[in-house]
C-alpha cells in the first residue's frame, strides 16, 4: 500500500507542477487551484508513505518521478525541447528509480 501512496504522491507532483505553468503566475484561478491542491494532495500522499518506507527512498523516488513526469509533459504540453545529455540524464534517473523498488526491502 505504501507504493502506491508514493505513486499517488508521484502523480499529483506532476499535476500540481504543470498546472503551476498553466497558471501564469498565478493569474488564472483554475490551474492555480488546482496547484494549491495537488500540492497539499502530493505532500500528503507523501506523508503516508513515509510511515513504512525509508526517507531516502521515498523522497529519491517523488522527486525522480516529478522531474521525469514534469519533463515528458513540457515536451508534449509545452512544446519544450530536451538536449541529448539532458534525455540521457532522465533515463538515468528512471533507472535509478528503478534500482530503488527493486532493491528496497518494503
Amino acid at each position: 500500500m505504501q507504493w502506491i501512496m508514493l505513486a499517488l504522491a508521484g502523480v499529483l507532483e506532476v499535476t500540481w507542477a504543470c498546472a503551476m505553468k498553466f497558471s501564469n503566475g498565478f493569474t488564472k484561478i483554475i490551474p492555480s487551484v488546482i496547484t494549491f491542491i495537488g500540492y497539499i494532495a502530493s505532500a500528503l500522499f507523501l506523508s503516508l508513505a513515509l510511515k513504512k518506507l525509508p526517507l531516502g527512498t521515498a523522497y529519491a523516488m517523488w522527486t525522480g518521478f516529478g522531474i521525469t513526469g514534469t519533463s515528458l509533459l513540457g515536451i508534449f504540453l509545452f512544446s519544450e525541447k530536451l538536449s541529448l545529455p539532458q534525455i540521457i540524464c532522465i533515463i538515468l534517473i528512471l533507472v535509478g528509480i528503478a534500482g530503488l523498488k527493486l532493491l528496497s526491502k518494503e
